[in-house]
């Protein structure tokens, strides 16, 4: 474990040292809290809130919450669809400017299988993105491919890598990618939190962000009355 870490602090070192501008210079943070809970065999619900900093603890740079419903297709499939709200600070430093808003829309398949002995994870997202700036608004829309894998190491401790690209259907096609590697830790059979870093190149940026996640599950459905 001291060669992960030691590995993942030698290559953001050298990532910050080639940066180009005063936010590729700075290592970020991300932190969400993601709950997933079960209605049904078949239907569950998502809810969850995310903060983005510039800096680690320092300077928001965009919060987010999120919420949508599952349905499972198949032992394997899941489709979903859901809403965001987005308040983005856009600037680095500078405070008291206009903030961007976003509402979204968006519909989803996810798909699991195992590769060998490897799990593997997919997940296809389009977006309908409706923004608001300085008092004017304008649409957006985009897809998103993520392909992961989720290692279990015990019964504690699992890595979880994913790599996802974006593509918009307007504009420059392919300007978002997201490199993501962590280490988790199951807190019980439900809940787990994860602690990770990812490389994010958007709009000609390539920035560094540290990833704190905390996900919860809850089973909301009913018990069967044992007599």
């Amino acid at each position: 474990m001291k060669t992960i870490f030691t590995l993942l602090f030698i290559t953001i070192s050298i990532q910050l040292l080639n940066a180009q501008t005063p936010v590729e210079k700075k290592l970020g943070a991300w932190y969400t809290v993601d709950g997933t809970h079960t209605l049904s065999d078949k239907i569950s619900l998502t809810t969850g809130v995310q903060l983005r900093d510039y800096e680690v603890f320092d300077d928001i740079n965009l919060i987010f919450f999120y919420a949508g419903i599952n349905y499972k297709l198949t032992p394997k499939t899941t489709l979903s669809a859901g809403y965001y709200y987005i308040d983005v600070d856009k600037t680095f430093v500078i405070h008291n400017t206009p903030h961007l808003y976003e509402n979204t829309i968006f519909e989803q398949i996810a798909y699991n299988h195992n590769l060998g002995k490897l799990p593997v994870y997919h997940k296809l997202r389009l977006e309908n993105r409706f923004f608001s700036y300085l008092s004017k608004t304008f649409t957006e829309h985009r897809f998103r491919y993520c392909l992961g894998s989720k290692i279990k190491i015990n019964d504690l401790l699992f890595i979880n890598a994913n790599n996802e690209f974006f593509a918009n259907l307007q504009g420059d096609v392919f300007d978002e990618n997201r490199l993501y590697g962590a280490l988790g830790f199951n807190l019980s059979k439900s809940n787990n939190i994860q602690f990770g870093y990812m490389n994010q190149k958007i709009k000609g940026l390539n920035l560094h962000r540290l990833q704190i996640m905390l996900l919860i599950k809850t089973d909301l459905r009913k018990k069967q009355k044992t007599i």
